[in-house]
């Protein structure tokens, strides 16, 4: 079960994303739950089929689902085409919180240079450096760190422990979480005789507006040029952006990717956990790789891309892996007989 911090009935809940409804309209919830787990004045919702016998059983008391398996609900329903993105708005309209007046922390210590907008919240341990500029209602948890001349939109929200380096901009709506740091230097380095020289790191960090970055994700300033997020992006957890990435609008990573520096990843992709993207490539619009995949090359065309071994008994991959190394020679014997 989880928290909600406003109660609603069915009709509001429904309204609310403009939607139709079946059942008792002022049926009314105070937590959201999963199908098995649910009970009375409790909200759910069907979009997997593996949840199926759930469905029959739940005791929730409405469930937000496809209007083609409203028959077999047992409780009220709200009708969506989409159950899981009704889902995503209605759990977001019930469990967004009154926004408090303006607070400052006494422990916080922030330059006397700071601009600082309307209805902002600065918690404990703060540090926030000279010329940044804060926008109206923005959050900022104990214990970040905002170097100089950082910029933040309007309604957005650093979770505890968040470090913006030096110069970088984040956008409106940008949500980013703990332990998050945006703005250290990228992997620059140069040989001279042996020995590895550091490249200065000269540009910046700029974020778009509604970017979201999971927990311990890091994004590195540009080597000269920036390093740039897109709107709407949204980041998982412990990924790392090299410098002079730039991600377009409206991609989705899952966690663990490595992104290597000054590739492009173009608009509405979807890459998926653990995947690893080399230097210096280009990947068009509307790309899905799939988990763990290596992108050795520039990807021009649309579509779904994939590379690995998926798991199979460590007995079968010792001997496909005896295959594989012979596959060279098995491939020149086959070229060889062609031409008998």
């Amino acid at each position: 079960m989880s928290s909600i911090t406003r109660k609603a009935n069915l009709k509001e809940l429904a309204d609310s994303i403009g939607a139709e409804f079946c059942g008792e309209p002022l049926t009314t919830i105070s937590a959201i739950a999963t199908l098995e787990r649910a009970q009375k004045n409790e909200l759910s919702f069907f979009a997997n089929r593996k949840y199926y016998q759930c469905l029959l059983v739940t005791k929730a008391s409405i469930v937000i689902l496809h209007p083609d398996d409203q028959a077999v609900c047992p409780t009220n329903t709200i009708l969506s085409p989409e159950p899981y993105l009704a889902y995503a708005k209605i759990a977001t309209w019930l469990t967004q919180s009154n926004k408090q007046q303006s607070k400052i922390a006494s422990t916080a210590i922030i330059s006397n240079t700071v601009m600082m907008g309307n209805n902002t919240i600065i918690a404990d341990h703060v540090t926030i450096e000279s010329g940044c500029k804060i926008g109206n209602n923005v959050t900022i948890h104990a214990g970040c760190v905002l170097s100089d001349s950082v910029t933040i939109g309007d309604d957005t929200t650093l979770y505890p422990n968040v470090s913006i380096y030096s110069g970088v901009t984040l956008g409106s709506e940008c949500i980013i979480h703990s332990g998050v740091v945006i703005g250290s230097d990228g992997f620059g380095i140069a040989n001279e005789q042996g020995k590895w020289i550091k490249v200065p790191q000269l540009g910046s960090v700029i974020i778009g507006n509604r970017v979201e970055i999971g927990a311990n994700t890091t994004i590195d300033r540009g080597a000269i040029d920036n390093t740039i997020i897109e709107d709407g992006v949204k980041l998982d957890n412990q990924i790392q952006v090299a410098h002079n990435v730039h991600i377009g609008e409206n991609t989705v990573i899952a966690g663990c990717v490595g992104i290597a520096g000054s590739s492009t990843i173009g608009k509405s992709c979807a890459i998926g956990g653990g995947a690893g993207i080399l230097g210096h490539l280009t990947i068009a619009d509307g790309v899905h790789i799939t988990a763990t995949s290596l992108v050795t090359k520039s990807i021009h065309k649309t579509g779904i891309y994939s590379s690995g071994t998926p798991l199979q008994e460590s007995s079968l991959w010792h001997k496909n892996f005896v295959r594989f190394k012979q596959l060279d020679k098995i491939a020149r014997r086959v070229t060889k007989l062609e031409k008998i």
